[in-house]
Order: structure tokens, then sequence, then C-alpha cells
């Protein structure tokens, strides 16, 4: 509302400024007002603030209010300084005694920072003490900690003490290989010491740790010789400690080898034992049987005391194995194979003595044989798990193979020789002959079992040849011998007979290659003779011996062929007669020696070589008789048939 009166009163003014402003240009008021309305309020913050400032109390636009303003606001001026004063004499109070407080304050920290001085003063040489007592306190504290760590890595607890140095009687735990195995550090580990100034610390330790060892290891050898002493029962059961034990027992050598040495001794007493008792007493309530109660059969009984001694050598070496699979020194399969060998060795007598036994009494070639590789058989098996063939039961075992082998070898030997002794005159029906066919029927037996045996390949090849050569021979020898006094048919179908009855048993089996080889070539030559007879004998009785003989024994300086004795044309026509009746039916003329072969595919071949023999002869009288040089006269009717033809009909 002022603002607008304001305003009212500035158009009023500027009316009269304007009416008179013609008259009087020069008039101070007049510029004044013109100075004042040519002010852009809009511009003057001030002057805005100020009206606005006076309209706060400037409420009525009139005359009287007017010439009071200058008063009013003077008076309004008055009442705000006086106000401010009061207040700020409030606060200069409030200020003067908060400097009172700090001037209180001040003194007082004055004060006791006057005290403090003379109680640091008083106090510096116990503050000085306190501080040396504080570092020598710290220092001794870190001494105190390095020795604590030098006692924990250079000694052994009292714990650990108590373990290492018990009675003799104290059974072995786990803590004592832990103690041991300290006892072992701090001795690697104080070997650092050695090296610095603390030498005599060092070489202190060293010894103390060393006789401490060396108790330690005394004990624990003592306790493994009394663990591996009481290990004599059949079944064997290897606890863990003891195998730490052994592990640990390998730094010292010497100890190792006795408690290896110690458990070989028990468990030998325990193997010994156990095959008295299968011999003699059997399994636990009597199952399984004593073995000597098969002493009758020597297959089952040999073999039974072999089996028992294979599995009682691998149970051997799996408790080995089992009491050093923690050991780790080089050479520790060869300490295996040779306590085992030590633990075998007890029954290597009581097996000896009853192997020869059943050797000695000649229980036959056959079983000689087979018992030859029952023995080689359980021979590679045993050594397989001893691996070593110095072990004393491979060599009982070897001994006894060389004995049946060479009993059974002596056992052909006398049996050949009895052979020769007494040679059998072939049979009627030349075949084989008694001694031959029994001979054959072991040569068979030998071989089948060695077929069957489980030796090695190798081993059975070399000895197969052996066998061979001890009773092939011979019979070679024996149907050489006894067909000597037989003709040459006889001879040869005896032989052929023979040779194919040895080649067809050794026939059936494996490695018998050369041997069948070398039958054959005989069997062929012998065949060779037969063919010759058979063909000689079909010539003669077929009227064409004679003719044949006499074209073959012909030269021209002798003449026609027709000139000599018996060679005429009427002789020669009589012998294709007989020769045309043996066509028509050609087998009726067969050797008897023939109808005694026993393979009929022989007897084939032999026919059917033979024809073709008396087809070439055929062939040969054909062409002289047909030669005009012999002078026959219409040879075509003394030869009616070619050869071809001849040929045909005996094909």
């Amino acid at each position: 509302m002022g603002d607008c009166k304001v305003d009212i009163s500035a158009d009023n003014s500027a009316v009269i400024q304007t009416q008179n402003a013609s008259t009087q240009p020069n008039n101070p008021l007049s510029r004044k007002l013109n100075k004042i309305l040519e002010t852009r309020l809009d511009n003057d913050k001030e002057m805005l603030e100020a009206l606005k400032a006076l309209s706060v109390f400037f409420t009525e636009n009139s005359l009287r209010t007017r010439r009071n303003l200058r008063g009013d606001i003077e008076r309004r001026s008055l009442a705000i300084n006086e106000e401010f004063a009061g207040i700020f004499k409030e606060v200069k109070e409030e200020l003067e005694s908060v400097h009172e407080d700090v001037q209180a304050m001040t003194t007082c920290c004055e004060e006791m920072t006057s005290r403090l001085k003379a109680a640091k003063e008083q106090t510096q040489d116990l503050i000085v003490k306190t501080n040396k007592l504080q570092g020598e306190n710290h220092r001794l504290e870190v001494r105190a900690q390095v020795a604590q760590a030098f006692l924990a890595k250079f000694q052994l607890s009292n714990e650990e003490m108590a373990t290492l140095r018990g009675a003799r009687d104290t059974p072995i735990t786990e803590d004592f290989f832990r103690a041991l195995s300290r006892v072992k550090h701090i001795h690697e580990d104080v070997k650092i010491l050695l090296r610095t100034n603390q030498q005599t610390a060092g070489l202190e330790i060293m010894e103390q740790m060393a006789v401490l060892q060396e108790t330690s290891y005394e004990q624990l050898y003592r306790w493994a010789q009394n663990e591996c002493r009481g290990l004599t029962q059949e079944t064997c059961d290897i606890s863990p400690v003891l195998t730490q034990a052994m592990e640990a027992l390998q730094d010292r050598p010497v100890l190792y080898k006795y408690t290896l040495d110690e458990f070989g001794t028990a468990r030998r007493c325990a193997v010994v034992r156990g095959f008295i008792d299968a011999l003699t007493r059997g399994g636990p309530g009597g199952t399984p049987r004593p073995i000597e109660m098969h002493s009758h059969d020597p297959m089952r009984y040999v073999g039974d005391m072999l089996a028992w001694l294979h599995q009682a050598t691998a149970s051997e070496k799996e408790h080995l194995e089992a009491l050093l699979k923690q050991v780790t020194l080089q050479g520790v399969d060869e300490n295996m194979q040779e306590v085992v060998g030590h633990i075998t060795e007890g029954v290597c007598r009581p097996l000896k003595v009853r192997i020869e036994q059943v050797i000695i009494a000649e229980p036959g070639a056959v079983l000689l044989y087979k018992l030859s590789n029952l023995l080689k058989f359980y021979h590679h098996t045993i050594s397989s798990i001893i691996g070593t063939s110095v072990a004393s039961l491979l060599m009982t075992i070897e001994e006894m193979h060389i004995l049946s082998k060479k009993m059974f070898f002596n056992s052909l030997s006398l049996h050949a020789s009895r052979l020769m002794d007494k040679v059998e005159l072939p049979p009627a029906d030349l075949g084989p002959t008694a001694s031959l066919t029994q001979t054959l029927s072991l040569l068979r037996e030998v071989l089948a079992s060695h077929d069957s045996s489980v030796v090695p390949l190798d081993a059975r090849q070399a000895d197969f040849a052996q066998v061979l050569s001890c009773i092939l021979d011979p019979l070679l020898q024996l149907c050489t011998v006894s067909a000597s006094n037989l003709g040459t048919g006889d001879m040869a179908t005896y032989m052929v007979n023979s040779l194919y009855v040895m080649k067809t048993t050794l026939a059936l089996f494996e490695f018998t290659d050369k041997r069948l080889e070398m039958l054959e070539f005989q069997i062929e030559a012998h065949l060779d003779t037969l063919i010759n007879e058979q063909a000689s004998y079909v010539l003669t009785r077929a009227g064409l011996s004679y003719i044949y003989s006499c074209v073959q024994q012909h030269s021209a300086e002798q003449g026609p062929l027709s000139l000599l004795p018996s060679m005429d044309g009427s002789s020669v026509k009589a012998a294709m007669v007989q020769f045309d009746r043996y066509l028509s039916s050609p087998d009726s003329l067969v050797m008897p020696q023939l109808n005694f072969l026993l393979s009929a595919a022989i007897k084939e071949q032999i026919f059917r070589q033979s024809t073709e023999l008396v087809c070439r002869a055929y062939r040969e009288v054909y062409t002289a008789l047909t030669n005009p040089a012999n002078s026959y006269k219409d040879p075509e009717n003394l030869l009616p048939r070619s050869p071809q033809q001849v040929q045909t009909l005996l094909s």
C-alpha cells in the first residue's frame, strides 16, 4: 500500500515538474526532482531494500506521517541500536566470564606444568632405570624365546626321553618311532651348529643323540628279535609295528641282517614242522589226509609234497614282503630270496629222501618220465617265486629231476637192449612184431604224458628229441635185423608196415616233424622196391618179361630182334595173347605181399606206379617190334593194341 502511495506522489510531482519546466528550468528543486525521476529503481538494490524496510512501519501516507518520517526513522534506528547495545553487553559479560575461566585454566595448567617439571626432575633417575630395566627385560625375553626354540629344536621332551629309555620288556609303540625319528632329525640338524660358533654345544648334542640312537636301536633290535622268535606258528601275522621296526633298523645293516636271520630261523622251524605234519598227520581234523597215505601212488605222492612246498614258499614270500614293504634299501629283493631259501632249506632232506625212494623203486619208464616233468614244472614254478636257482630247495628239486630223468633213460636203454637181445621174427602177415607194438605203445604213453606236461616249451622240445632217439633208433635197428632173412618183397612189405606204424604213432604229437620226414624217406625207399617187384610180377605172369628183357639187352650188332631165340613171330603172338588176358582183368595179378600192407593208400600207390612201369615196358616192346630193322612181318597183327590203348585199359 505504501509503494502505491509513493508512486502516486511521484506521478503528481512529475506533472508539476512538467508544468513548471518551461518556466523554471534552472530551479535546484527541479534538477533534483529530475534526477530522482531519472533514477531506475529496478537497478538500485539499496534503494529497494530501504523502501522494503520503510514499508514495515510506514503504514499511512499522510502529510503528518511524511513530516514525521525522518524522526520516526531516527527513533527506530535508536531503538535498534539500544537493543543491539543491550544484547552485546550480555555477550560481553559472557565473554568476560569465559575469559576468567580461561585465565583460571591457564593458571591451573601452569601450576600443573610446574609440578610435572618438578616431578620429572625428581623421577628422572627412576625413569632412566625403568627404561633400562625394560630394555633388559626385552632382551631376556628374546633370549628365553631363542633358548626355548633351541631346546625344542635340539632336545627331546621328557615324554620322548621316557619312551626311548623304557624298560627292556616295554612294548614298542608308535610313540617310540616318532621319538626315534626326532633323534635322527636332531642328529642331522645339529651339524648346522658345527658350522657356526656353537661348535661345543653342537658336539655335545651330537654325542648325546648318538648315544641315545644306539641305545634306542639296541632296544628296538631286541624287541624285534623277540617278536620274530614268536612267529613259529603255521599262520604268520606280521604286525604293522614290526614292519616299522624293520624300516627303522635298515639304518643299522648289522642289526637289520640279524633280525632277518632270526625271522628266517623261526619261519624255517614252522615250515619244517608244518611239512612233517602234512606228511604224517594231515590237516586240522584229518582234512586233508596225510600225504604219506598216498605213497602207493607215486605221482600223487610227489605232486602233493611239491604242491604243499609251492604253497608254503609263496606264503613265506608274502610274509617277507609284508615284513619288508617299507624298507627302501638296495638289494631288498636279494635279501628276500636269501631268507626264503634259508626258510625252505629245512624241508630239503625229508623231501629228497622220499622222492629218492619213489624213483629208485623203478615204477616204470612212463611214470619216471611223468615224475621228471612234474619235478621240472615245480622247479620252474618255485624258482619264479624265490627268484634264484641257488636256493637249497631248488637244487634238491633239480637233483631229483636229473635223477628221475636219468632213471627214465636208463629204463628206455634197458628196454632197447632187451629187444636186441631177443630179436623176434616177422609174423606170417608181415605186420609189426609184438615187441614193436609194445615199444610203440610205451612211446605213445611217454609222448602223451610229454604233451600234457606243463614244462616250458623249449625244455619239452629238447627232451622230445632225446626220447625219440632212445626209442626209435633201436626200433629201426630191430626191424632191420628182424627182416634180414626175408626175401626182397617180404622184407620191403614188413619194413613198410613197421615204418608205417611208427609214422602213425608219431604223427599224433608235436616236435616230430624231422622224425616223420626221415620215416617217410625210408618208407619211399621200400616202396620203390615193392613197385619194382609188383611190375616184375605182372610182366612175368603176363608173358612180357622175357620179351622186355630181350628188348632191353638187344643191340644192333646182334641183328634183327626176330632172329633171337623165342623171339619169332609165333612166340611173340602167344605172349601178346597172354598179355591181353591180363588187360582184361588187371586186378588179378597182384603180389601176395601187397595184401599184407596195413595202409590202403600205400597199396594203391604201389599198384598205380607199378602199372605205370608195365605201360612203360609195353611202350618199349611195341617200339622195338614195330621197328622194321627187327624184321617182324605184319607187326600190327602181332601187337593189336597201341601203348595209349594199353594205358587207357590199365588206368
